[in-house]
């Protein structure tokens, strides 16, 4: 097997054991049919490569020559700030057309859910596909590139030449090059960073699975980063503050790991690369500290943990041994959608995910399915992004109401909320003591959700306090809690699941209650699941939940006349004590009466304004 047909392996692996789906990443799901096909496949070729003896011998010398910088070497570098906003994507340059890499599978089917516009020269061996993939990027905004790196220490060739090595080194030469020739021109391609697809640390040509806490481990993990930036020279890298930029994917795929890997990292890269440190991204399954954090599965729907990731929808398809997830784009309506539910609450930097993963269907490059599309819509938000651009808050059908609600059921009523069903919030249509509604269902995974979202005309400020009222039917022991969208900054995604104060205790008493649940700063950005603003939290499956209503506390002014006064509508909380109390000029006030409410809502007359022509009036509560 020549070094082309093994790259064609490692495709194999990459294509069974993307991790596209997510939550708050505890795993990494693979495709069991698919993975113990390729690595018998992996593992039978490895013997006639020209590895070195010693394939994980450590550490090798540097693939390339930039190592040893001064400050010399970096005369002509551009750094961006911290401060700037910056739009980064990861770049899949695995293709090959000469030997069908990453384009057809085994059988001579087709691998790509999308496809390029043309399969000339679509290649990462050729310059001119790097040219044009980077004059692309720079029409659509896109400020720093990030070759999605696979290389790692004992798939290196003894003897052989970067271009003759496997496609994660061999494809960064002509990169270079393509960049090199439009600067000279002119052009302003994006800079230079490196995401480091960590799925190496389990699934490399050793068949080695990296411990990051040992010495091995640290010194596997560094190589694979200091070979990247060695075959880059330093004028081409994208750095913030002056340290090149590093996003490392999923945690998952090493056994362990622990600060050490990052220190050792910081440490040897200094001493290698003329006093520079990496500026190190971390997907968010890394227990550890760097310099910001980002959310793989930003193309199923906004995540912002710290650096934000959106995209376009997604399509696996074609992924072999998969079963599809399809999030559809819309005709672009997704992807405008997360744009802009981003910038109304935007952080510095945005992750595009992705500009080309055709395999997935997350590609916002030029394409044949989508021409240039993706690339406009791309420019557009860029550059409102760039300028402090902020939305305008939605107007709808709920705009200035004070309660929305769903009844669940066969068929749930929906007003301005409605349920979503996912991975880890699956339900079923049930009856429970003679009332409709929906169940907590099993699933595969640890968690018993129930998503909801609220239409966006209900959400009237950046941050809200709101009551959510909850008909539960109480079978079985055990608790019940609530988890929104909200400001927690110890919360899992920059509070995307901040907890609610009070957790229902369920004691198996067989009969229809109402659980509250207080929510404060909540932002509701969709930041969940699926885009949820929040989810019921069950410690049991068979929980039924019949009714869920949001409700804003205060006073709605139905009608007034100076003849028969003011019809007014109290929202609050079931079980409070409020008061009424109205003014004429908004200093003295007077106490009308009190009410407990038994629902969200109680209808109330002042009959007292019948000769005003105009009263004010608050709640008050108790």
């Amino acid at each position: 097997m020549d070094p082309d047909d093994r790259s064609e392996a490692r495709r194999r692996i990459r294509c069974s054991f993307g991790v596209p789906f997510h939550r708050p990443i505890a795993a990494v799901l693979v495709s069991t049919r698919s993975v113990f096909r390729w690595l018998a496949w992996l593992l039978a070729g490895l013997s006639t490569v020209g590895l070195p003896a010693d394939p994980v011998g450590l550490i090798h010398p540097p693939l390339g020559p930039n190592v040893g910088l001064t400050a010399a070497d970096f005369a002509g570098s551009h750094s961006f700030t911290g401060q700037d906003r910056l739009v980064l994507t990861p770049y899949f340059y695995w293709y090959d057309i000469f030997d069908g890499a990453h384009i057809t599978d085994a059988d001579g089917s087709d691998a790509l859910t999308d496809h390029p516009p043309t399969l000339t020269g679509f290649s990462y061996r050729s310059k001119s596909w790097h040219r044009g993939e980077l004059k692309d990027m720079a029409a659509a905004g896109i400020d720093v590139v990030l070759p999605v790196h696979w290389g790692e220490p004992s798939q290196r060739l003894a003897g052989k030449p970067v271009d003759q090595q496997p496609w994660s080194y061999a494809g960064l030469g002509p990169l270079v090059q393509a960049r090199e020739e439009l600067v000279a021109e002119g052009g302003n391609p994006p800079f230079i960073g490196m995401f480091y697809d960590t799925s190496t640390l389990q699934f490399n040509a050793a068949n080695e699975h990296i411990d990051l806490t040992t010495p091995h481990g640290r010194e596997w993990f560094y190589e694979s980063i200091r070979d990247f930036f060695s075959l880059i020279p330093p004028k081409h890298w994208a750095m913030i503050d002056g340290r090149p930029v590093v996003f490392l994917y999923s945690a998952a795929f090493a056994i362990r790991h622990d600060a050490s890997c990052i220190a050792q990292l910081r440490s040897c890269f200094a001493a290698d690369f003329g006093g520079r440190t990496p500026f190190i991204v971390r997907e968010i399954s890394w227990n550890v500290v760097t310099d910001d954090v980002y959310a793989w599965g930003g193309a199923l729907g906004l995540k912002n943990p710290g650096l934000a990731s959106l995209g376009p929808g997604y399509d696996d398809s074609a992924v072999e041994g998969r079963v599809p997830l399809i999030v559809p784009r819309e005709n672009g309506a997704f992807f405008e959608h997360n744009w802009l539910r981003f910038l109304a609450r935007p952080s510095r930097r945005v992750f595009i995910e992705t500009w080309n993963e055709f395999h997935e269907g997350t590609d916002i490059a030029h394409s044949k399915e989508y021409g240039t599309q993706y690339l406009t819509l791309n420019r557009k938000y860029a550059d409102l992004f760039k300028s402090g651009y902020r939305p305008p808050r939605p107007t709808g059908p709920f705009t200035g109401v004070r309660l929305v609600q769903i009844a669940l059921g066969v068929t749930n009523r929906t007003q301005g909320v409605v349920q979503l069903e996912g991975a880890d919030g699956v339900t079923i249509a049930s009856n429970l003591g003679g009332l409709d509604c929906r169940v907590v269902a099993p699933n595969a995974n640890p968690g018993r959700y129930v998503y909801f979202r609220i239409d966006d005309s209900f959400k009237w400020a950046d941050a809200m306090e709101v009551s959510v009222v909850v008909d539960y039917y109480d079978s079985g022991v055990g608790t019940l809690g609530l988890q929104y969208d909200g400001a927690d900054p110890n919360a899992p995604f920059q509070g995307a699941y901040t907890a609610s104060s009070n957790r229902v205790t369920l004691v198996d008493g067989n009969a229809w209650k109402t659980a509250v649940f207080r929510l404060g700063n909540a932002r509701f950005l969709n930041s969940q699941n699926g885009g949820a603003d929040f989810r019921l939290d069950s410690s049991l499956t068979g929980l039924g939940i019949r009714r869920v209503q949001v409700v804003r506390s205060g006073l709605e002014c139905r009608s007034h006349s100076p003849q028969s006064g003011t019809e007014l509508r109290l929202f609050g909380e079931p079980g409070l004590l409020y008061g009424v109390e109205a003014s004429t000029n908004l200093s003295a006030w007077n106490e009308l009466t009190r009410l407990r409410l038994a629902d969200t809502s109680v209808p109330f007359s002042d009959v007292a304004a019948r000769g005003f022509s105009f009263r004010w009036y608050r709640l008050k509560p108790y």
